[in-house]
């Protein structure tokens, strides 16, 4: 069985890495987002599934999109039987998807359709879901509206992060992989259509929306921090200066009192950091100074006893 390969990030590697380590296929070639330029020195950076395909010594492919009929004649030249995408980047247009003979299949990381889109990962922490799950479904034009052909349930946990999650994500993922790609060697799976009235959109995460309102209730904030943990992490202002939340717990859900503000400092001791909300009242334990590491408050409490005094405001 002849096998492409898309994806871009961590997530991606895993599952080629999960597809490399079955027997009686073949990935003939893979196709990642071209380099990008990071850290200080802004040196081009490849991808991780870039950085697996050459250690495997697998052909990689970089087109900026597939406009070009130059592109897809290549994608076609390698003779797939199938196309696995995951977390690729690019949304395929139908002539890609009607490429390899047994068409294109994506992993999503989401129990479809709840979560379509770019974040289903943090999307289902942050709305406060229960549970979440890796979809596998045969590709259409849509987004993420395809059959899907298996359904795999993860349960999130009250203290979930993204990372947390996006770690089980893979676990479960590249399991079910392995599995639907061994059904689909015996011949078409039947897909599920999708209930389109249940969808929800995941929009891409920015910095800018990590930033913390005070004025929500607690539960909803302590979901941000969660959700924006490892990235792009939620943050807010303390005397004009970026403080970045990384962790967090609820102390109360009830109102403190009617003359508390939003985002007063209500204490600050060795157990943490205590902010009064739009309604309860939420604990920082770890939090990151403009320039700083990260650091648990306890220590920034004995450290500058001063900074962080009842009566203070965030935001």
């Amino acid at each position: 069985m002849r096998i492409i390969f898309a994806g871009t990030p961590d997530f991606s590697a895993a599952h080629l890495q999960a597809l490399l380590d079955l027997a009686n296929i073949e990935v003939v070639a893979v196709y990642t987002q071209p380099d990008r330029r990071a850290g200080r020195g802004k040196k081009l950076v490849p991808s991780p599934v870039k950085a697996l395909a050459l250690e495997a010594g697998l052909p990689v492919e970089q087109p900026l999109n597939f406009k070009l009929d130059e592109d897809v004649a290549k994608l076609s030249a390698y003779q797939a039987d199938l196309m696995v995408v995951v977390a690729y980047g690019l949304l395929l247009p139908q002539r890609v998807l009607d490429t390899p003979r047994m068409g294109c299949i994506n992993v999503h990381a989401s129990l479809l359709p709840r979560w379509r889109g770019a974040a289903p990962i943090q999307r289902c922490i942050e709305a406060g879901d229960q549970q979440t799950g890796v979809t596998i479904m045969q590709m259409e034009a849509g987004l993420d509206t395809g059959p899907m052909l298996s359904k795999l349930t993860v349960a999130i946990s009250p203290s979930e992060t993204a990372g947390s999650l996006h770690d089980k994500l893979i676990a479960a993922g590249t399991i079910e992989l392995q599995e639907v790609v061994e059904k689909l060697r015996n011949g078409p799976i039947q897909g599920e259509i999708q209930d389109d009235s249940l969808a929800n959109y995941a929009h891409k995460l920015s910095k800018e929306e990590g930033k913390i309102d005070w004025t929500l209730n607690v539960v909803e904030i302590e979901r941000k921090i969660r959700a924006f943990n490892p990235f792009p992490i939620a943050w807010t202002l303390f005397n004009d200066e970026v403080i970045r939340v990384h962790t967090a717990a609820i102390i109360s859900q009830e109102a403190v009192s009617a003359n508390a503000a939003e985002g007063a400092v209500i204490s600050a001791d060795k157990s943490g950091l205590v902010v009064n909300t739009g309604k309860g009242t939420l604990q920082l334990t770890q939090l990151q100074r403009s320039g700083k590491r990260v650091m648990a408050v306890s220590d920034i409490v004995n450290g500058s006893p001063e900074l962080f005094t009842a009566g203070k405001h965030f935001g």
